[in-house]
């Protein structure tokens, strides 16, 4: 199997796809490389190389007890670019990686990298702040956490149906939920809870203005892990160069319900970016 060395020698899995521009993908907290299969095939086989990788601490990369804040997380998506000396990368990234891909442009520049997409991403902040009032207090979010990591595999059972929105009429089968639940567990208790936190506290709004490169922005308006107004509706105001798109009562779990949705503007941006 194929792997990477990451910044301090962790060693990373990663799955390679295709050939043509490559695109990788970035998963957010809990989920491996294999969460993107929906996109990775179909874009594959439209001509894009798709390459994907297990964080740190998740699927069949090493599950280490350190290294989970934005900037060891960055230079591990680095390592991989350089590992494969990737150029005119299109980083997509969901959830929390939305916050590693700005970290990797603002630490290691974008000489590698040609455009953005941010899906459902936790940026620009979560948390509340003095200047950012709308924020999730602290409390809140650790009550949050406490009842997750005292027993994760029941409150992501109880919490599928929301990371779907299937209340709102999103399709999904009842085996492919089971299957996302179990993909969320294939990783440390550690990496589980790290990665919430550093998604959750980290203030990636200078980072968000500052970036450099054409960007598109998708998010659900459903999104109960990444409210909309807290995330997406607030970075396409930072973002200078962005398309935004929302997509009606989708949920944070968009990449799987709205796949088809996903792709098909994954390939138009990437075109109109490429002329």
């Amino acid at each position: 199997m194929p792997y990477f060395e990451g910044s301090d020698g962790t060693r990373l899995f990663y799955t390679d796809w295709g050939q043509g521009k490559p695109v990788v993908f970035v998963s957010g907290a809990w989920l491996s490389s294999s969460a993107w299969e929906f996109q990775m095939l179909p874009l594959s086989e439209a001509g894009l190389r798709c390459v994907a990788f297990d964080k740190r601490g998740h699927g069949r990369s090493d599950w280490v007890g350190h290294g989970y804040d934005y900037d060891t997380l960055a230079d591990d998506l680095a390592a991989l670019l350089d590992h494969l000396d990737l150029r005119e990368v299109t980083l997509v990234a969901h959830s929390m990686g939305g916050g590693e891909v700005l970290r990797h442009l603002s630490r290691h520049g974008h000489g590698r990298v040609s455009r953005v997409v941010l899906m459902a991403v936790t940026a620009p902040l979560m948390a509340w702040a003095p200047d950012h009032q709308d924020g999730i207090q602290r409390h809140l979010f650790d009550a949050v956490e406490a009842e997750r990591t005292k027993d994760r595999p029941r409150w992501m059972a109880q919490n599928a149906q929301a990371f779907f929105a299937t209340h709102l009429g999103n399709k999904i089968s009842t085996e492919l939920i089971e299957w996302t639940v179990r993909r969320c567990l294939d990783c440390s208790a550690k990496a589980a809870v790290e990665v919430v936190r550093t998604g959750f506290h980290t203030d990636l709004r200078a980072e968000a203005a500052a970036l450099p490169l054409p960007t598109l922005i998708i998010h659900g308006d459903a999104d109960a892990s990444a409210p909309i107004d807290l995330c997406g509706r607030r970075l396409a105001k930072l973002v200078p160069d962005n398309v935004y798109k929302e997509y009606p009562r989708a949920g944070h779990g968009l990449f799987i319900t709205h796949a088809d949705d996903i792709n098909r503007d994954l390939l138009d941006f990437i075109g109109a970016t490429s002329r």
